[in-house]
């Protein structure tokens, strides 16, 4: 599909995955393609890319650089494979993404130890460790890793001759999450950052930060107020109330803090009680029914949210040999 002259969008499946689709977007340059993220690899996802480039007449020789938002695999996966097809071209991401491939793909070991403490601080029986803490590793076989060549760190402008792409940090969804705004257009290639329906998922983890669900809302206020004739999001459908959206997204969030401050009013709890007292967007299924995968990024994302209230003054962390609980401030 092209949006505007010189800027297509092809679909890349994920499958069995309910996003369905990876948005990759086309830029065109006066020395070759610009690629916004390429999708996570499989034979067929990568065999889709292709035909999506020959349908423009074009290979993967043509793409000059690869920008990526974010590492996470249906994102970066592919970009290995096309670097081994064409080795000029370039990767792009912003600094601390570049900073977590080695860790997440290629010496993983290390970070996956890491939850144990983490899980156990926050609650999770023990019996229920290692199904959580080695929930990610299946998706490893959809990435075929490569490093990048070029980092940024956010206030760049990545020219290709024909647009500017001018490079926003937005860190929440993952540390070194990039958008790219296009001001001929007054286009936002949004990522995972804001999505039309989806709100994504905001994690604490071992390589988040202290408070990455503020860092995500403050982001969000960030691009809040660009003039903006389209959102080009990573999954989904394009839209174009961006302040709209964001005004539901900040919405969502304040809803899900209220419900967890009711769960804690009386009497402090952790993090893994509270995660299985609120509301989840997996319908047919009680906690613990809810898979590995599901069940970590419910109990992550609940430490996200009690931790922006730790720091908003609304709750209060106390730690009883080693465990961390929460209570209304």
């Amino acid at each position: 599909m092209e949006i505007a002259p010189g800027i297509h969008q092809l679909k890349v499946p994920i499958p069995n995955n309910p996003l369905g689709n990876l948005n990759c977007y086309l830029v065109k340059g006066t020395d070759g393609w610009f690629m916004i993220d390429t999708g996570w690899y499989t034979p067929d996802a990568y065999e889709a890319l292709k035909s999506g480039l020959k349908a423009l007449g074009l290979t993967t020789t043509d793409i000059a650089s690869m920008i990526i938002t974010h590492v996470h695999p249906d994102h970066f996966g592919l970009a290995g494979r096309i670097k081994h097809s064409s080795p000029k071209t370039r990767l792009i991401m912003h600094r601390w993404e570049a900073d977590l491939i080695e860790s997440r793909y290629i010496k993983f070991a290390e970070l996956r130890e890491k939850w144990d403490p983490l899980l156990m601080r926050h609650g999770v029986p023990l019996d229920e460790i290692e199904s959580l803490k080695s929930a990610s590793m299946p998706t490893l076989q959809y990435v075929i890793t490569t490093m990048s060549d070029d980092t940024v760190y956010g206030g760049e402008i990545i020219s290709t001759g024909m647009y500017d792409l001018e490079v926003i940090w937005t860190p929440g969804h993952s540390p070194g999450h990039i958008c790219l705004y296009e001001p001929k257009n007054q286009m936002l290639f949004s990522g995972d950052h804001v999505l039309p329906t989806i709100s994504p998922n905001v994690s604490y983890n071992a390589q988040s930060g202290d408070n990455p669900l503020g860092d995500y809302i403050g982001a969000l206020h960030k691009v809040q107020n660009l003039p903006i004739t389209k959102v080009l999001p990573a999954h989904e459908h394009i839209f174009t109330d961006l302040r709209g959206r964001i005004d539901q997204i900040i919405e969502h969030h304040a809803a899900r803090k209220q419900e967890m401050l009711r769960v804690i009013a009386r009497e402090h709890h952790h993090a893994y009680y509270i995660a299985s007292q609120v509301t989840w967007s997996l319908p047919g299924l009680i906690w613990n029914q809810f898979p590995p995968m599901h069940r970590r990024m419910a109990v992550s994302e609940t430490v996200a949210h009690l931790e922006s209230m730790r720091w908003e003054g609304t709750a209060i962390r106390i730690t009883t040999d080693g465990v961390i609980t929460y209570r209304a401030a």
